[in-house]
């Protein structure tokens, strides 16, 4: 596996474990409908959140955040719409982010709930 397809599981665990320590109930890890893809989508408080995991080393060269960009938030969005009418759920969806940056177990992990607001796409 290459260096980063592995810094990113590493994320996407210390996510996961960052979240079930909230009394987050992790429903799907990657949850794939054609070319879309959801990191993790987590149940708590009667919502629905669509979380993006986003992994660095370092930012030396930018934020992580950065990364969630319009066409990134696009497809979230369509991703979350498809998952929504999948499952046939009727609750409020919330888009969060979260950002790591560090190696596997030395992670500084940045949690931003609702991060951006899917009528605006």
């Amino acid at each position: 596996m290459a260096k980063h397809t592995e810094l990113g599981k590493a994320g996407e665990d210390a996510a996961v474990k960052f979240l079930e320590g909230k009394g987050f109930v992790i429903r799907h890890r990657n949850w794939r409908n054609r070319h879309l893809e959801l990191d993790i989508v987590a149940y708590k408080d009667r919502t629905i959140r669509i979380i993006e995991v986003k992994t660095r080393s370092n930012n030396d060269f930018a934020d992580p955040i950065i990364a969630v960009d319009r066409t990134k938030r696009n497809r979230l969005v369509k991703a979350a719409d498809a998952y929504i009418k999948y499952f046939n759920l009727d609750m409020p969806v919330f888009f969060d982010v979260i950002t790591l940056v560090g190696s596997e177990g030395i992670f500084n992990i940045e949690y931003v709930e609702e991060a951006f607001n899917p009528m605006h796409y």
